[in-house]
This record gives structure tokens, sequence and C-alpha cells, in this order.
């Protein structure tokens, strides 16, 4: 199977994309029914006992790798900034991922604690398709705008910025932390590329974005969130009550499937 134009075709329609942060989280996800995965920096990153944005370039696309490796499905790789301002280092970056068997991946604008304008920006994007199309089979290239999880939820230049990076040459756009419906519906009718909405607590649900015209819906890092969270309660528990009534839960809910998904003939 061809895993980069699978997960083009993918974005034909409407599609649920999960983030796993280990082999074990990726095949359970895959057996659950998600078409494609993607890596997430922050769960990756917790998962070694870092925050997020803490990890380097050749941690990322060797645990990419691991990610790639575990099930048949695509996966896209969450790149941060590309792991470097200039644009060269992004067009290393690529050369890395497309080596690495990904089928996607994603570059955002922000890094260093700031958003890059957008002249730069768009270079750094420019640079990066450049870099996936000289590979001969090109995976599908998201540029995200930061701007409403860096603390400047301005939708107006979110729409400039994302047009511009369409413009360079970006397969999907993405800007993470939209909450509102009527944003997302004014940002799919602003660009020509499918876009990809990130979940949000007490944002819309999944068929509310896809009604809105979200082509594409990640996880981030939600469901590696919940996996803590589920830890942390049961942490609790134990030290509190002294009593372990998660366990038989965790049992009669992931037992089965948990077995089946990391069976050798899964």
């Amino acid at each position: 199977m061809d895993r980069r134009q699978s997960f083009r075709d993918l974005h034909e329609h409407p599609f649920l994309i999960a983030n796993p942060w280990d082999a074990g989280s990726a095949k359970i996800l895959a057996s659950l029914g998600f078409p494609a995965l993607a890596t997430t920096s922050a769960g990756f990153a917790n998962s070694l006992g870092r925050l997020d944005g803490d990890i380097s370039r050749n941690e990322a696309i060797a645990h990419a790798k691991v990610i790639v490796d575990a099930t048949p499905l695509p996966v896209s790789a969450d790149l941060e900034n590309g792991f470097g301002e200039e644009p060269a280092e992004v067009a290393e970056t690529i050369e890395q991922a497309l080596a690495a068997g990904l089928a996607g991946c994603s570059i955002e604008d922000y890094g260093d604690g700031k958003i890059y304008s957008p002249e730069l920006a768009s270079e750094r994007i420019r640079a990066a398709v450049e870099a996936n199309e000289r590979g001969g089979d090109a995976l599908v290239l998201t540029a995200r705008a930061e701007n409403f999880i860096r603390g400047n939820p301005d939708l107006a230049d979110v729409i400039k910025r994302l047009q511009a990076y369409q413009e360079a040459g970006a397969d999907v756009l993405y800007a993470p932390g939209l909450m509102q419906l009527d944003d997302i519906r004014t940002l799919v009718s602003a660009v020509d590329r499918p876009l990809n909405v990130l979940i949000m607590p007490g944002g819309p649900t999944v068929p509310e974005i896809f009604d809105a015209g979200g082509m594409r819906i990640s996880t981030g890092s939600a469901i590696s969130s919940a996996a803590q969270s589920a830890v942390i309660d049961a942490a609790r528990e134990l030290l509190g009550e002294g009593s372990h009534d998660f366990w038989g839960h965790a049992i009669s809910n992931s037992g089965a499937i948990v077995h089946q998904a990391l069976s050798p003939d899964a």
C-alpha cells in the first residue's frame, strides 16, 4: 500500500486522525478504526519526562519512525517549527521526514518564544515544499498558523498567513485553537486547501466541525492527556482511600481490546 497516496486521498473527504504517543497506543488506536495516525509532540515529550517543545529533531524523527512501523496506517508527524528558524533547517527536517517513511508532517510558524514574521514563515514553508518535491514521492505537508494558541487570536492575520502558506505550496492548512464554528467557516471559505481542525476542551464536536467545513480533525495531545489523567486518578485512589476500583474498570474497558491490538497476529 502506498501510504502517502492513501493519506493524500483521505483529504478528499472529512476524516478523523488520532495522535498516539508510542507504538502501543498506535496499535490500539489503529485497531479501533482510525484511518490515519499523527504524532503528538506534547504526548511524546511527556512520555520522556519532558514538557512539550523539549525534544530534538533526531528524537522526533526516530519517534515518528516508531509510529510508522507500528501499524500499516499512514502517519503524519508533528515536527513543531521544523527544528530550526532558517528555511534551510526546515528543508533538512523535511528530508529526514521523507526518509522516515512518513505520509505527512506539519510545520508551524512559531519558535523561540515568538511567531515568525509572515515573510519568514512563508519562506520556511516554501523551503519545506521544495525539499518535499525533490524527494520524488512527496508527503502531505501541513502548514500551521499558531496565533490562537500563542496569545494572538487574530483571525484576519491567520487567514492572511494561511493564504500565504497555500501560495507557498502547502497541501493542508491548520490553525490550532479555533473554538468558534463561525471562525472555522470563515477560514474554510478563505482558503483553497483542506483545513485541519484541532479538538479543543469545550469546543465544537467532531460532527459540528465537519459540518462547518473542516476536512481533517486531529486530537493533538487530548488522548495522551486522557491517559495521564487515568494514571493520576488511579494513583489518588490508591494513596487516598486505598481502594483499587480503577483496576477492575480498566480491565473491563480495555483488556480485550488491548490484547487483540497488541497480539502478534494483529
